[in-house]
């Protein structure tokens, strides 16, 4: 049962993204110990066990859960989700959480440019004139032909993408399939893809860092169910610009944790991301509200 709560809705999606930026610290600490395939391997199997229980629970079960309209698309999108994954672990490695997501801010401006071609939604000039925006600032963060850019920016981009992409298709699934259906299949279908992967690179593992991966599953489901419980108190216009915290949250672990420098461009860069990302946002809003009249 759903109810609109938007100011415990806002409360929630801010834990969740805190909870989510303390698991960026904890993977990129042991992906810098350890293979990035393994870590999310293991962090993957408790996911998929979180999942599995979570649709053991609803109404008709785990075979209510594993019916799908699209089982074919909705495999594809969990193997993307793991991909993506391991792809912004190795730029938390390379880059730093900093940067990996300042860069990483500009996927809902890279989903709103992709909604069309893949979803035939109608992108307004407001709209691209924003995602023009959020471009240049992805430049200033990147500042591309200077001494300052960094190759393994292009990592942490290429995973924004590959969240935009897994985020449309999210979308498209949900015209045929409910959300406990795409959360199955995100669990189950990613731990089925890298298991193998994650096996063929397997490495001893000291007992603190057992200790740490063990912290890091726990904190990836707690801020799953919170994403979940979310989106049952209050609706998902409401919440989503909150959701940028998980940027303010990691950038400042990544400085106390880590050391990590934060350059001027990247703030002012980001500044732009995110001010093109919340415009966006308010545009499909509005949208949404002149669509339902």
């Amino acid at each position: 049962m759903t109810r609109n709560d938007t100011r415990l809705g806002v409360m929630l999606m801010v834990g969740a993204m805190a909870v989510f930026a303390s698991q960026d610290v904890l993977s990129r600490h042991l992906a810098g110990e350890y293979n990035v395939w393994m870590v999310v391997m293991i962090r993957y199997w408790f996911f998929a066990a979180f999942a599995l229980s979570i649709a053991a629970r609803r109404a008709g079960g785990l075979r209510a859960a594993a019916h799908s309209a699209q089982p074919i698309l909705q495999c594809f999108r969990g193997v993307l989700l793991a991909a993506e994954i391991c792809v912004m672990v190795t730029a938390f490695v390379y880059l730093g959480l900093v940067e990996a997501h300042a860069i990483f801010a500009s996927y809902p401006l890279l989903v709103a440019a992709l909604s069309g071609p893949v979803l035939g939604e109608v992108v307004g000039w407001r709209r691209w004139a924003a995602i023009g925006v959020g471009f240049i600032g992805i430049m200033v963060i990147l500042q591309p032909g200077s001494a300052v850019f960094s190759p393994a920016a292009l990592i942490a981009l290429c995973a924004a993408l590959m969240f935009a992409v897994y985020a449309l298709l999210t979308r498209y699934v949900a015209r045929a399939d409910t959300s406990a259906t795409s959360f199955f299949y995100t669990g189950t279908m990613g731990a089925v893809a890298i298991t193998p992967v994650g096996l063929w690179y397997w490495q001893g593992m000291s007992a603190p860092d057992w200790g740490w991966m063990a912290l890091l599953c726990v904190m990836g489901a707690l801020g799953h169910w919170l994403l979940i419980k979310v989106y049952e108190v209050a609706e998902a216009s409401a919440v989503q610009p909150f959701a940028y915290l998980q940027l303010v949250f990691a950038a400042s672990l990544g400085v106390l944790v880590f050391g990590e420098a934060l350059r001027p461009a990247v703030v002012v860069g980001v500044l732009i991301v995110v001010s093109a990302g919340l415009f966006t946002l308010w545009r499909e809003n509005q949208a949404r509200r002149r669509a339902a009249r």
